[in-house]
């Protein structure tokens, strides 16, 4: 029996642009039948840094696996510049949450950056010194040239963070995913990624980034995806960054609306 969810693909219609970094249509993903995203359609803008916020269990970080199909869709489609993701793969970069990377395995700061390069390397081929330099420079952008030898064992959580962030710079792409690259990092590394992220964005790049802290919203995003199984608000920050798509998005929990109610307060005056 076919569920009232699970629907076959269509194609894009015409409100999508064909020349969107992403373009999402109608899709659903579900775990046990059970749907965690649910028609999710948009476009995400070019060149701009894209906060996906939402609750606990929302599907944020679903919603990027589901784009970067690495969970099945149940439904839907996802183009990069109207084109599939494996014709444009090169131009997608990603970083994964800290907590599923195993961090003992036993490599270097710089084999963990190198990796990004293997797409411009070519599997079981020789890394040159020019690979090398890229995968030092990568480290040197985000501070942590220094530490190129050592284990990532070894590194604070911090650290790995701006290990996989270098990861990501080296892979030279023009899309990026980032799955809360701010947990658990301390705010000199919180800084150091954000004006990372924010020279990416400046080159052309789109950004796209899980996130939970609900002040740093409209200093950190130009544009917002309020996800909570459906999309309740998605667009320019100062537009849909509101209370009452708060509301809407964490069921009115007044706890994390009054925490946001500054940041909501500072949208409204610029």
């Amino acid at each position: 029996m076919m569920l009232p969810w699970k629907m076959s693909a269509q194609e894009p219609g015409p409100e999508h642009s064909p020349h969107a970094p992403v373009s999402i249509h109608d899709v659903t993903v579900a775990y046990h039948q059970k749907p965690v995203l649910w028609d999710v359609d948009l476009d995400l803008p070019e060149s701009k840094l894209v906060g996906v916020i939402g609750p606990n269990g929302a599907g944020k970080s679903t919603l990027i696996k589901a784009i970067l199909e690495l969970v099945p869709r149940a439904s839907g489609e996802v183009k990069f510049y109207g084109g599939s993701l494996r014709r444009h793969r090169a131009l997608v970069g990603y970083v994964p949450q800290r907590e599923s990377v195993d961090w003992d395995f036993p490599v270097s700061a710089l084999d963990v950056v190198t990796m990004g390069l293997y797409r411009r390397i070519g599997w079981f081929r020789h890394i040159r010194h020019r690979h090398l330099r890229e995968a030092m420079n990568a480290l040197a952008r985000v501070g942590m040239d220094s530490y190129a030898r050592r284990q990532i064992s070894q590194l604070s959580g911090g650290q790995q963070q701006r290990i996989f962030l270098a990861r990501a710079l080296a892979q030279d792409a023009r899309i990026y995913f980032m799955d809360e690259p701010f947990a658990g990092v301390d705010v000199t590394t919180e800084q150091i990624i954000i004006n990372l992220l924010r020279e990416l964005r400046d080159a052309g790049c789109t950004v796209v980034v899980v996130h939970h802290d609900l002040q740093t919203v409209p200093e950190y995003f130009d544009h917002v995806i309020m996800l909570n199984t459906r999309v309740v608000a998605a667009g320019p920050t100062s537009d849909v960054f509101t209370r009452e798509n708060l509301l809407k998005t964490y069921g009115g929990r007044l706890t994390l609306l009054e925490e946001a109610a500054q940041a909501v307060a500072m949208t409204a005056k610029h």
